[in-house]
């Protein structure tokens, strides 16, 4: 039923923003800050990736289309490119790491089944190196003109869903990544 709000402002309704708070403050995320907070940002970048945004400018031109509905939608009262650009360049990103976790151990909770035969916990574990552009990702060098990162996931195999992501620079073998996790090859 409509209640006056955003789809958008319905679905962040599922978020426990007190468990975000309490990150934020064990990282001190908010320190020294005004008006953008660190769940504002949360919020800029999950519309961003809701609304398939290719750059933090095409989410900008896009929140500010919807200027009359940003406080709304939780965005704050403005949002400007370099204040979004600093936040993401300057906060902790544990912040997010640690929420994106608590967020999966309760999808984990609820998506658990005993449809797999085997029992105790089961899991996949894949890395896969995606490419970049070398002049773009100056920092993701991983050939003379190519550039890369490797993404080592851990995926439940009885919830579907990944129980340990590890973004790391292309060249990581397999290998090292296990030592990373305490695994054995």
């Amino acid at each position: 039923m409509n209640q006056g709000k955003y789809v958008f402002a319905q679905i962040v309704e599922f978020l426990p923003q007190r468990v975000f708070d309490g990150i934020v403050l064990k990282y001190k995320g908010n320190k020294y800050v005004k008006h953008f907070t660190c769940w504002n940002q949360l919020l800029c970048m999950i519309f961003g990736q809701l609304t398939n945004r290719d750059s933090l400018r095409d989410l900008l031109v896009t929140i500010n289309a919807h200027s009359s509905k940003s406080y709304h939608l939780g965005f704050g009262k403005k949002v400007t490119l370099s204040n979004l650009a600093k936040a993401n360049l300057n906060r902790n990103s544990k912040i997010f790491e640690e929420f994106a976790y608590y967020l999966i151990a309760i999808a984990r909770r609820t998506r658990a089944n005993d449809d797999f035969q085997i029992k105790g916990q089961v899991y996949a574990f894949d890395s896969t190196t995606i490419d970049l552009c070398l002049s773009v990702f100056w920092w993701a060098k991983f050939r003379k003109y190519k550039g890369g990162i490797k993404l080592h996931t851990l995926f439940d195999i009885n919830t579907q869903i990944p129980a340990f992501v590890l973004i790391t620079p292309a060249r990581c073998s397999r290998c090292q990544c296990f030592g990373f996790l305490g695994l054995r090859t």
